[in-house]
């Protein structure tokens, strides 16, 4: 009896530790899809972003926010850029509170760089959004902190029922749902900001 028992409580660890593996490994991806956002491909390149943006997902971030290209390389030694993303810089107040919230759509290589005063604690929220996005957060030194894979809030929530995306940092990065697990980002990796972010 004590040995079905023990073997039952194996067999239940085991797949606890299958399916950890399985969601921080990005397996997930390959076998489930990310749904609507598996449309179009992120270009893993050293460089610029890619140029060739679907004519039908514009985004319209904060009219006067500076665009630039940010690049993520691997923690490993070898440095290898896993992905680039053509970004609006948010530096203001102003801008950080609308966000991408009256954004329609972005293109699969296109997101938003929230560039804050002080690296701390902060927390975002799917105010008046139109699509998922991945939630990343950024120390000061360009190390990857949290990853946040964020869902549209069901209608009708109200402001202080969102869920809060809470990580510590200088920098938030958000873009697609979906796009860390396609270029294998994962916490740790380096973000190379851009100049006019620092």
């Amino acid at each position: 009896m004590e040995r079905r028992a023990l073997a039952a409580v194996l067999a239940v660890v085991a797949v606890l530790v299958l399916a950890v593996v399985v969601l921080q490994s990005g397996l997930w991806v390959s076998v489930l899809g990310v749904g609507q956002y598996e449309e179009g491909t992120v270009t893993v390149r050293e460089g610029t972003a890619t140029e060739t943006a679907s004519t039908t997902q514009t985004a319209t971030a904060t009219p006067d926010a500076d665009a630039t290209t940010v690049s993520v390389q691997d923690d490993a030694t070898t440095g290898e850029v896993l992905g680039s993303v053509e970004v609006r810089i948010a530096d203001t107040f102003q801008q950080r509170y609308v966000g991408l919230s009256e954004t329609a759509s972005m293109g699969p290589d296109e997101g938003m760089l929230f560039v804050h005063d002080d690296e701390e604690r902060h927390a975002y929220v799917m105010r008046n959004m139109s699509f998922e996005l991945d939630i990343i957060f950024i120390a000061a030194n360009g190390t990857i902190t949290t990853i946040h894979h964020a869902s549209l809030p069901p209608e009708g929530t109200s402001n202080e029922e969102l869920e809060r995306y809470e990580g510590r940092g200088l920098y938030v990065l958000e873009v697609n749902r979906g796009w860390a697990n396609r270029t294998g980002v994962t916490v740790g990796d380096r973000v190379e900001l851009p100049d006019a972010a620092t």
